[in-house]
Formats: structure tokens, sequence, C-alpha cells
């Protein structure tokens, strides 16, 4: 009988680990939109699609960084905002948890979800 209970046990710490990890995974999607569209993505160096794209993101502390070239246009480089995942709380009660949420960047997520990037022209010279 303590074995079953010593299995249960077991088996709901399990599972309840690392909460923000398993429901909300260590990837978000967000949506980037530029206005003229048609602009590539670049996620860290990496080129991944054009405007307007939802984007695969790796969650962590601090945000990836997004680059948008488009020809005749400056190049746009920026941070998607990084915020407290509510559901990483409730790993409070089981500390490895906790810690695999933060070494997977799911104690994190990105807010907002959606970025739309007005891109300047290029000064034209003579």
């Amino acid at each position: 009988m303590k074995t079953k209970i010593s299995i249960a046990l077991a088996s709901i710490l399990l599972l309840t680990t690392s909460c923000a990890t398993v429901f909300t995974g260590s990837k978000q999607s967000v949506l980037i939109k530029s206005n003229p569209s048609g602009a590539l993505i670049e996620v860290n160096g990496v080129e991944q699609g054009t405007t307007p794209a939802n984007i695969e993101l790796k969650k962590g502390f601090s945000g990836q960084i997004i680059t948008l070239t488009k020809e005749g246009f400056k190049s746009h480089t920026f941070t998607p905002a990084t915020t407290f995942n509510p559901v990483t709380v409730v790993n409070l009660l089981f500390l490895p948890g906790f810690i695999i949420d933060a070494a997977t960047g799911a104690m994190m997520k990105y807010d907002p979800i959606f970025y739309e990037i007005n891109l300047k022209p290029e000064d034209q010279q003579l």
C-alpha cells in the first residue's frame, strides 16, 4: 500500500513540475507585419521569412533580436518585450520545476505578440 502511495505522489510531482514548460512551451508565436509588406525577417541573423508572418521565438529573459530589411528602405532592428509567465507560479511549491522553467525560458513570455513596423525609405542621393 505504501508503495502505491509513494508511486502516486511521485507521479503527481513529476506531472506538475515545470508547469510553464509543459503548458506553454519554450517557444512562442509572434506576428510581425511591416509597412510596406514583403520585408525580410531575420531572427538573430537567421532568415525566417517575409512580412507578414508568424515567427516562432525561443522564450527567455531577454527577447531575440529581429531585423527587418527591404530594398529601398532602412533596416529596422528590435527586440520584442518579454514579461513574467504567470503559469510559473504553480512551481513555487516545487523548486525543481521552477528551475526547469527558468532554464528553458518558459517562465517568460512575449508580450505583446503582435508587432507592426513602419519601414522608413532610404534617403535618395543624386
